[in-house]
């Protein structure tokens, strides 16, 4: 009986011993028999909320888990460095390009080259976990830093939360302080100075709206009567152009008789214009006989003149005449 007993106590031990094994190996972080890629990924700054066992994925697909995480100061540049060691699953990575039969393989170096980063994410802002997360940045350049392990190592940059924690940072706060409490008090200014002059600018424009309604009124009554007088006035004006459409049609004939009389007026001068055009012209017989006549009177002028001063001179000629 005691030895059944002990054989049934060791057998109970040993499926123990083998479902903890199993527990561990299924559960735990024991990769026994999945093939695995180690990498050390660098950060300078904060790993708040990082943890060993994080996941680390590519475009938030699960790829591995966080190793290890271990601080290393550099005395010479005084310079602290958590050294972050990954673990990547390379079954849940499918390599093409690769020959058949051939154990698929991540060339880290050469993804590296292709410009393969790791930055620090934030997995749930509630319970404050991390995560690292890996992406191709080409434009990102490649900083490695020290010498900190024998792995290959992944280069970090800053994520984006990061990004924007180290631009707030660089913040000149306080200077954004003094002068937002600057602006305050130059609003709480301009508010004592509006308080105290808002309501007699209040009053005057309640003033000024009472004369405007009454100026409106008044324009209102002005347009009233000068639209009633418009409006005789356009009466008047019709009726005058209705009598003078009567006054027209009455004297249509009178018009048409004095226009026939004009007309041939025009005409008779037109003849005598033609006439006495005829006599002025230069090549005109009339004009020559004209020409020849006013030279004669203009000699037998010019003699008188010439006997009248003679007989100023001796009035005896008046008796006996010139002597030739």
């Amino acid at each position: 009986m005691a030895v059944e007993r002990q054989t049934t106590i060791g057998a109970f031990v040993f499926g123990g011993l083998v479902l903890a094994l199993a527990a561990i190996i299924l559960f735990g972080n024991f990769h026994l028999f999945r093939p695995t890629t180690r990498a050390a990924v660098v950060f300078q700054g904060s790993i708040s909320g990082l943890a060993v066992g994080a996941p680390v994925t590519f475009r938030g697909v699960r790829i591995g888990s966080v190793q290890s995480t271990v601080l290393q100061y550099d005395a010479p540049t005084r310079a602290a460095y958590i050294v972050v060691t990954i673990q990547l699953e390379t079954d849940r990575v499918r390599v093409t390009g690769e020959k058949r039969g051939t154990r698929a393989a991540l060339d880290l170096p050469d993804l590296v080259a292709r410009g393969l980063r790791a930055e620090l994410v934030t997995q749930s802002f509630v319970t404050g976990q991390s995560e690292i997360n890996l992406d191709f940045y080409p434009s990102t350049p490649a900083t490695f830093r020290l010498a900190t392990t024998a792995l290959p190592e992944i280069p970090a940059r800053l994520s984006t939360v990061q990004r924007v924690q180290e631009e707030i940072s660089q913040l000149p706060l306080r200077e954004l302080v003094n002068n937002a409490d600057e602006t305050l008090q130059s609003l709480r200014q301009i508010s004592d100075r509006l308080n105290k002059e808002l309501p007699p600018l209040v009053a005057n424009l309640q003033t000024t709206a009472q004369e405007s309604t009454r100026t409106v009124t008044t324009a209102t009554g002005a347009i009233t009567d000068l639209q009633r007088h418009i409006n005789e006035t356009l009466t008047r004006a019709t009726q005058l152009i209705t009598n003078s459409d009567r006054q027209l049609s009455g004297r249509g004939a009178d018009l048409h008789t004095l226009l026939i009389s004009s007309t041939q007026a025009v005409k008779q001068a037109s003849a005598t214009l033609n006439d006495v055009r005829s006599l002025t012209s230069s090549r005109s017989q009339t004009r020559a006989n004209l020409d020849s006549t006013l030279r004669d009177l203009s000699a037998t002028a010019a003699s008188l003149r010439g006997f009248a001063s003679d007989v100023e001179r001796n009035p005896k000629l008046l008796l006996t005449g010139r002597r030739p």
